[in-house]
């Protein structure tokens, strides 16, 4: 094996590097509210693997495997498994560390109009490329579930926060993507995606990430606001 078919597993170290000491200063909050993160991971988690092994069965994402170790599980690489779930951490990490950094820093109202705004161009971009199955899945996923979070109104104290630390966490997402697509580890066919790149990176990234934080953030912030256990 060699040193290349571990870049995909470098890059998943750093991330968990970075997630780490994010949470340094803040452990015992991590371990305190970690039980409301995992039922939040393994649910969006469980959403984007399902996807992403279709994709795979169906031709349509592929994995180079000069660039990974060559352990599988159903089908995908344990690297994109590990991915999922370290970016949900760090995400997390973001998240958490501004609302300790910032308790009383909201502007719900603002963010709640900016959320209807995204709600309706999350679902023009769905119907728009409703022939393309990426973005079409993505968006329209998206406006559903973000639309049930805007006008059930229980989310909206948190938005200030959620905005906030998306638009954080989203920079070293965005760069760490544009190094796997630009490797290549991963690719699609541009057949079913828009075509439209920003730094090598697919512009539909900006949706899946907004997707997997958004139902990580409002379970999280479901289960610890009801402490159920």
């Amino acid at each position: 094996m060699e040193f290349q078919n571990y870049w995909y597993a470098l890059v998943l170290i750093v991330m968990a590097v970075i997630t780490m000491f994010l949470f340094v200063k803040k452990t015992i909050v991590f371990f305190t509210e970690l039980k409301y993160m995992l039922p939040a991971i393994i649910f969006s988690g469980a959403i984007f693997i399902l996807f992403n092994h279709r994709l795979l069965e169906t031709g349509i994402l592929s994995f180079n495997s000069n660039f990974l170790t060559g352990k599988y599980l159903f089908s995908l690489p344990v690297e994109e498994w590990l991915f999922l779930l370290i970016i949900s951490l760090f995400s997390f990490s973001v998240y958490i560390l501004i609302t300790v950094l910032f308790p009383n820093f909201e502007r719900p109202n603002l963010f709640l109009v900016i959320s209807v705004v995204l709600l309706l161009g999350f679902g023009l971009v769905a119907w728009h490329f409703r022939q393309k199955l990426i973005p079409f899945f993505i968006f329209f996923l998206l406006t559903i579930y973000f639309g049930y979070t805007i006008f059930r109104n229980r989310f909206k104290m948190h938005l200030t926060k959620f905005y906030i630390s998306y638009a954080i966490a989203v920079i070293p997402y965005f760069l760490i993507k544009g190094l796997l697509y630009s490797l290549p580890v991963i690719s699609y066919n541009t057949g079913y995606t828009l075509g439209i790149r920003l730094l090598g990176t697919p512009v539909e990234e900006f949706g899946y990430f907004f997707l997997l934080m958004l139902i990580n953030v409002t379970i999280f912030e479901y289960l610890k606001g009801h402490r159920l256990y």
